[in-house]
């Protein structure tokens, strides 16, 4: 028993001494709170929750305790499943596990650890690989199904489960199958206060993505559902979501389709919807008390999701039929029977939902082959509980665990006396109690309480749970392990926390009081038919292969088995399978109440210590003798008779088995180890002798080969460690060099920094050529800088001026052949001259024209261009009204000459209705700004470039003809030049370019900025004021704001308006710009042109110049309203109105 040395505290509490219970529960505690959570009695292993992850597990220690026997290391469970595995492998017996303990106590995750044991001891290869891994995955697919979080416990099983694993002749698992006993789904529609529902219903809402949750028609709020608590929705240290993507994943590895996992998860959901059927009072045509559905949503939801007829559905939740063999009675169910009706229905689908997992899962693991099997038994079943209320639920769980303790009485004691026997060893029968009364109490067939249960559920009459408890207070009103208020009071005895509707049975762990309401209704678990009918009519085929019985053609009245007796059969099943095995014993112990790690609560382990029985069984164990050990493990028998021998041991404290040696005390055992420990510790010190000799030898041989070897290898190792050193010592030194000079020729440029100009690109040269790149970037970073400061500085009307500048420069290199062409912004209003179509003469000109030009060329009519984002409008400045209306997308192409005559044509597309009338040929005085806007207007407006062509010669279309135009010069030079048109047959149109002499002198045409006044025109001093109105006025007047204006703009483009209106030098040099940076700097600017249209033929000179300027955005700071244009027709620029006042 190498294992006692250096131990904490007792690890086997047959050696525990005293044997007390106070003894036994400090050596656990002291144990537990040193994280040894594993205690042996004999070949019982008891096991303490520790609440948290220890490191005791995994691979290593699997093989560890794999290569021992049962005593050599520190109790494990993997030594346990270690001795259940190699006895069934190499002695042919058949096992079980038997793991019992509260409800969270570990009884889960003691399963799970040793089918990973057995799992990974067991033989390799891909198929039993697949096996394993199939049986390990309905790990948790069950829990998912079948685990709840309850007060006690996080994960506790409502559910009792035992796998048998089948083996081959060599150890190697073929399959299994799974047995379930008594699902808690009375759970599915009611928890208590702090407790959930199980977990797929939670799992479901937190993994499901949307999608499917939408199919399922679900909302991922848990509160929303009637049947989960909203008081604990989520669990400490558990991920619902993960969980969820684990299940899927453990359902493929099992075998389940992906049809099949939808199908699941789609009853699931239907159970989850069916909680929110909500019932109403209704009453029938007699009066008699009736239910409907409240709101029919709920139940066209679940129909539509299943297939099933939702009507259907609504009649089988409100109504019963009741069938005899002659006649059919429909009955209206009241609200408070459709709720049952409803929950028994849920319960039910939830129920066969579980039962059908179980056997799709056994489909999957079952054993193919028809080969002797070896069979190894894994029983995780529920604890013993005793909770406030106690019900028919507890009432058969605690009767399981009362069968399960029966068996571990008789097995444990019978195996023990049985062992005697076979090593002829005198023994004396031990007496032990025997619980076998409380199991009649409960199981007997004619006078035992489920018996009684059942013949109450079946007796026709009134029948209620208060005259179920009647039968038992008359039947068993002598038993001593049966309670009630009326055998209390019979017996005087008065126990106030006993109710009127209890009983209380005195089980082998402690007294339990059950309250008999809902026994009757639980043991009955009925649904009605008219329930199975509906659901089997469904067209879902995993909810209508959950109720065969809802066939009519398989309809029968006979009654099913009630839920009291078919759980008595499992357990009698169970009990016979039990039997028929070599059992292995985990006792699990539940240290506190709170599931924390490291405490440990003495009064509730001393609790579940009694009821398990665990100071009886090390009694029983040491009535005997207290420890056994196999020769071979030992010495030869001659060798163990010749130790004890001169050990002089008495013969009481000694027997000799036929292959086992027993002692009887502990304190001999002691003894014995004490002697065994001290000649290990001489044999240990003659061994470490001789081989330390024997290694200093072996030492110094090696040293005297290896020692030139070391020195010529050393010496070339100082050497290059050496090299090394130096040179990174002179990267070191280069470093700091090459720093330095980078921190001087930083420091130089910071007080010696270039111009802030934009246009001075100069930058001083790096002085070393690793420096070269970093120079480059902070020459790219100083310009940017300084463009950013330029930019910053400009107002808007520059930057618009700037971007028109840039368009016009990128808009044709041609253009540049223009002569004297300006370099001022688009215009958005133009004064244009209008050559005729029919005879080429021109009818319009330029705005201010001397009176010798406009003689020359006979009487005129005013023509305005506009031009918008969508349309260019010839409009006449009489009446204001659009003469035509142009969309840019019919403008093909434009044709300007290189004179600086202003003459260009608009080219339109034969196939808009304007341009069916021919092209328009016409003469601007700022061609070159207006054909920039154009360009711009046509790009944004319809994603293409507007062709432009400079030449004197070209061809338009004249109404239906085709005319060639050709520009000459004409003679005379300086001054204003005029156009004049000479048609040449139909199909050529000659126009000359005269230059002429202003006819009123330099006032005629008034530089941008100095006042306009019709005194300084000598032609305009003979007009009355009468005709100031007249058309001829108003043209010349018009002519000259445009004219005054539009030098004003031009002057503008290098200069900046003041508020005053007049203008201040400021960036000269903005006209000189590169054009990357005139694209940076430039901006767009929406132009109105309802206003214009309305106050065109009603300004005045002044007016109209303060117009001009808002128009360019030097004084328009607000956008016409609707208000301004339709009801007063008058458009707001800034400060100014139009009209102008009478003044």
């Amino acid at each position: 028993m190498a294992f006692l040395e250096s131990s904490i505290g007792v690890e086997d509490l047959v050696l525990l001494e005293p044997l007390e219970e106070e003894s036994l529960l400090k050596n656990l505690q002291l144990r537990y709170e040193n994280k040894e959570i594993y205690t042996y009695i004999g070949n019982v292993l008891v096991s303490v929750n520790p609440y948290q992850e220890l490191s005791i597990y995994g691979p290593e220690f699997i093989a560890k305790y794999q290569d021992y026997t049962f005593y050599e290391l520190k109790p494990h469970i993997y030594a346990l499943a270690n001795v259940a595995y190699q006895s069934l492998r190499d002695q042919d017996r058949d096992q079980c596990i038997l793991i019992t303990g509260e409800s969270g106590a570990g009884k889960t995750e003691a399963s799970k650890l040793v089918m990973s044991y057995v799992a990974a001891v067991c033989g390799k290869g891909e198929q039993v690989n697949s096996v394993k891994e199939q049986l390990l995955q309905s790990n948790p697919v069950l829990e998912a199904f079948g685990n709840a979080k309850t007060i006690r416990n996080n994960n506790s099983s409502r559910f009792g489960k035992y796998m048998d694993i089948e083996f081959d002749f060599k150890g190697s698992p073929l399959g299994g199958d799974i047995t379930n006993y008594l699902l808690e789904k009375s759970r599915v529609v009611k928890q208590l206060e702090g407790e959930r529902n199980f977990h797929i219903f939670y799992q479901l809402l937190a993994g499901a993505d949307a999608q499917l949750l939408k199919a399922l028609k679900l909302e991922r709020d848990s509160s929303g559902y009637t049947y989960l608590n909203r008081e604990a929705p989520r669990v400490d240290g558990m991920d619902d979501a993960s969980n969820f993507k684990a299940l899927q994943s453990a359902m493929i590895v099992i075998g389940f389709s992906e049809e099949e996992f939808r199908q699941v998860l789609e009853v699931t959901a239907m159970v989850l919807k069916l909680g929110n059927v909500e019932l109403a009072d209704e009453f029938q045509a007699n009066g008699v008390p009736a239910s409907g559905i409240r709101d029919g949503r709920g139940v066209q939801e679940i129909g539509e999701l299943v297939g099933l007829n939702s009507v259907e559905l609504e009649r089988a939740l409100c109504s019963r039929t009741m069938e005899t063999a002659k006649e059919k009675v429909v009955t209206a169910l009241s609200v408070i029977q459709a709720q049952y009706a409803r929950d028994a229905l849920a319960k039910n689908i939830y129920s066969r939902l579980f039962n059908w997992i179980v056997t799709r899962i056994n489909e999957s693991i079952k054993v193919d082959t028809g080969e002797k099997k070896k069979v190894m038994g894994v029983l995780d079943i529920y604890g013993f509980e005793i909770l406030e209320d106690n019900s028919f639920e507890q009432f058969v769980i605690n009767y399981c665990n009362e069968k399960l303790q029966q068996v571990f009485i008789e097995l444990t004691l019978k195996e023990e006396q049985e062992e005697y026997k076979r090593e002829g060893i005198p023994w004396t029968k031990v007496d032990y109690f025997d619980n076998g009364i409380i199991c009649d109490l409960i199981e007997h067939n004619q006078r035992g309480i489920l018996a009684m249960l059942d013949e109450e559920c079946l007796r026709p009459g009134v029948v209620s749970d208060s005259t179920f408890l009647a039968k038992l207070n008359q039947l068993f009103s002598k038993h001593e392990h049966y309670e009630s208020k009326v055998t209390q009071n019979a017996q005087r005895q008065y126990d106030h926390s006993m109710g009127l509707r209890c009983f209380r049975i005195c089980h082998y762990a402690g007294k339990v009081t059950y309250n008999v309401n809902s026994f009757i209704d639980k043991n009955n678990d009925l649904l009605f038919r008219d329930l199975s009918q509906a659901m089997w009519k469904a067209r879902h085929p995993l909810l209508r292969s959950l109720f065969p019985e809802g066939d009519p053609k398989q309809a029968s009245l006979k009654r099913p088995p009630t839920a009291g007796a078919q759980f008595k059969s499992s357990v009698a099943i169970l009990m016979k399978n039990l039997y028929s095995k070599n059992p292995n014993y985990i006792r699990c112990i539940k240290p506190n109440e709170h599931q924390r790690r490291a405490q440990f609560s003495s009064e509730l382990v001393a609790v579940q210590a009694r009821y398990l029985g665990l100071l009886e069984n090390v009694r029983v164990r040491r009535a005997g003798y207290a420890y056994r050990q196999a020769y071979g493990a030992f010495l030869e028998r001659e060798g163990v008779e010749k130790v004890l021998g001169d050990l002089s041991m008495s013969s009481e404290e000694r027997a000799f088995g036929k292959t086992k040696i027993f002692i009887r005390s502990p304190k001999a055992l002691f003894y014995l180890e004490e002697q065994r420990r001290l000649r290990l510790q001489q044999l240990a010190t003659l061994i470490q002798k001789m081989y330390r000799g024997w290694r200093c030898r072996i030492h110094y041989q090696l040293m005297r080969k290896s020692q030139i070897l070391i020195s010529s290898w050393f010496r070339g190792n100082m050497q290059r460690k050496r090299y090394e050193k130096m040179k990174a010592s002179a990267l070191l030194i280069q470093a700091f060099v090459r720093g330095w000079k980078a921190q001087k020729f930083l420091l130089r440029l910071k007080d010696n920094l270039p111009s802030t100009s934009i246009l001075d690109k100069t930058w001083p040269a790096a002085p070393y050529k690793y420096f070269s790149t970093a120079n480059h970037e902070l020459q790219k970073l100083f310009y940017r800088w300084k463009c950013k400061k330029f930019r910053d500085r400009l107002s808007p009307k520059q930057v618009e001026t700037l971007r028109e500048k840039l368009c016009a420069s990128e808009l044709n290199p041609k253009l540049q052949q223009l002569k004297g062409g300006e370099e001022g912004p688009v215009l958005v209003a133009e004064t244009v001259m209008k050559v005729n179509r029919g005879n080429g003469k021109v009818k319009a000109y330029i705005p201010s024209p001397p009176r010798g030009l406009i003689q020359s060329l006979g009487q005129t009519s005013s023509r305005i261009l506009l031009l918008t984002k969508g349309h260019v409008i010839i409009t006449d400045t009489k009446n204001s009204q659009p003469k035509t209306v142009i969309a840019l997308d019919s403008v093909a192409r434009v044709s300007v000459t290189s004179f600086k005559d202003g003459l260009f044509s608009l080219h339109l597309s034969e196939l808009s209705s304007v341009g069916s009338k021919g092209d328009f040929l016409l003469v601007s005085e700022h061609v070159v700004e207006l054909l920039t806007k154009m360009y711009r207007a046509v790009l944004d407006a319809t994603q293409r470039q507007l062709p432009v062509t400079v030449t004197e010669e070209f061809s338009v279309r004249f109404k239906e003809s085709s005319v060639a135009v050709k520009v000459i010069q004409g003679p005379g030079g300086g001054g204003k030049r005029k156009l004049s048109c000479k048609k040449k047959g139909s199909r050529c149109l000659e126009v000359t370019v005269h230059s002429t002499s202003s006819v009123c002198g330099e006032r005629a045409v008034p530089r941008a900025g100095s006042p306009i006044l019709l005194d300084h025109l000598p032609w305009a001093q003979s007009c009355s004021t009468g005709t100031m109105r007249s058309t001829l006025l108003f043209a010349v007047i018009l002519a000259l704001s445009l004219a005054w204006s539009f030098g004003a703009v031009c002057e503008e483009s290098q200069e900046q308006v003041v508020p005053g209106g007049g203008h201040s030098k400021k960036d000269a040099s903005l006209h000189q710009l590169p054009p990357s940076l005139l694209r940076r700097l430039t901006d767009s600017r929406l132009v109105s042109l309802n206003g214009l249209l309305g106050v065109l033929s009603r300004a005045g000179t002044g007016d109209m110049h303060d117009f001009f300027v808002g128009l360019m955005g030097k004084r328009n700071v607000q956008p016409d309203t609707p208000i301004d244009v339709n009801q007063e027709n008058v458009p707001s620029f800034g400060t100014f109105k139009y009209p102008p006042s009478a003044e």
